[in-house]
């Protein structure tokens, strides 16, 4: 179910933008927050195809441009070269990525140290942080300790594109 702030945000937004509600577009925004997962425009639309829906491509896409610039959804860089979605921004605005460069695993991380040194280098230097965004690309452990990792197995069965592995 999508969070009561999720849904006031985007009825005052749409509203502001003389847009009426759909229910294409209410099926689409209801399945982005009924999870916590990043997603590309693809996997969203191979998900919402799998429930049923008939909602075009193009509608897709022009929700995710929408939820977008309403600022509920961020679009973030992992490094696989494609744009992946952030549904997680809202309650949390200031969270970072840690991406595994072996099996693609992401997880999110917050570190209070980071926003004061985020903070203090900006002002040193005269400007003022709007938002930030981090995200370590790093190596598995479980790869290189065991010699296999259960979440690059499960990425390549799902037909995952994985980070470009730097040598």
């Amino acid at each position: 179910m999508m969070p009561p702030a999720v849904r006031e945000k985007l009825d005052a937004f749409i509203r502001s933008k003389g847009l009426r509600q759909t229910a294409q577009r209410d099926a689409i925004v209801e399945l982005i927050f009924a999870s916590e997962d990043h997603f590309t425009a693809e996997e969203l639309f191979d998900r919402f195809r799998k429930k049923g829906s008939s909602a075009s491509r193009a509608t897709l896409y022009r929700t995710l441009s929408l939820l977008t610039e309403a600022d509920l959804l961020h679009e973030i860089d992992l490094g696989d070269g494609q744009t992946t979605y952030d549904p997680n921004f809202l309650d949390r605005p200031t969270h970072n990525h840690l991406v595994c460069i072996d099996c693609g695993k992401v997880l999110e991380f917050e570190d209070d140290h980071l926003e004061v040194l985020n903070d203090c280098l900006t002002r040193r230097l005269g400007f003022r942080p709007v938002k930030q965004s981090l995200r370590i690309e790093a190596s598995c452990d479980q790869l290189r300790t065991k010699g296999q990792c259960p979440n690059l197995i499960q990425a390549r069965l799902e037909g995952k594109r994985l980070p470009n592995r730097k040598k």
